[in-house]
């Protein structure tokens, strides 16, 4: 599997955020993204998915064009600022409620998703009651539950103590050997060191390839 990203732009305003990025990702690999805040890496990330409109260039997925032959990239599963999980519900219960889009997991994948992640599937607190990294490890999970073809972490080992680095670096390492094709952002240099096959550096909403 490959993703094509061809000369793409993002204007907001009369402020270009994405300038005329190239780049060539496929399956098995781990590519990092580092840039400092507002670089413009949560925004890429957020083209590269569809969940935000370009301004000009192309993305294709194989031989399928993003915005074209597919609304938002297809098997893609995103962590990103500001998840949208629902805060009166159990993380359980709020990836139940996630997987009934797709319909491709049920209940037990879910739960051994939970507890691969370093979760109690039966923890019946609500997630407004979780500690900021238990809210980590559960909108990981909702990322990485149905096997996406494309996963892209924008800062996943955040709010972690050691532990939960390692378990989440763990997991990416086995998204890669599955076969996915993964993109890392974080300010977390260990992570983009221990990572990452290829790192890129973004600034001002240029990328860049690193000589890491």
């Amino acid at each position: 599997m490959k993703l094509l990203v061809k000369n793409i732009s993002k204007h907001i305003g009369k402020k270009e955020i994405l300038k005329d990025i190239s780049i060539e990702l496929e399956s098995g690999n781990v590519y990092g993204f580092v840039g400092r805040n507002g670089s413009g890496k949560t925004m890429l990330f957020r083209a590269l998915s569809g969940l935000m409109d370009i301004s000009s260039g192309k993305i294709f997925l194989d031989n399928k064009e993003l915005h074209k032959d597919m609304r938002v990239l297809e098997n893609v599963g995103i962590v990103i600022e500001n998840a949208g999980l629902y805060p009166e519900l159990t993380g359980f219960d709020n990836l139940k409620m996630l997987s009934k889009l797709n319909k491709k997991i049920d209940d037990e994948q879910i739960r051994k998703t939970i507890v691969r992640v370093g979760l109690n599937p039966n923890d019946k607190r609500s997630f407004k009651k979780y500690s900021l990294g238990m809210k980590q490890r559960i909108v990981i999970a909702q990322a990485i539950m149905e096997k996406p073809d494309i996963l892209m972490l924008d800062e996943p080992t955040n709010a972690l103590d050691e532990e939960g680095i390692e378990q989440i670096r763990k997991i990416i390492k086995e998204e890669r050997e599955r076969g996915a094709i993964v993109l890392i952002a974080s300010h977390n240099k260990e992570d983009i060191e221990v990572l990452a096959d290829k790192v890129f550096s973004i600034s001002n909403g240029m990328l860049k390839e690193s000589e890491e």
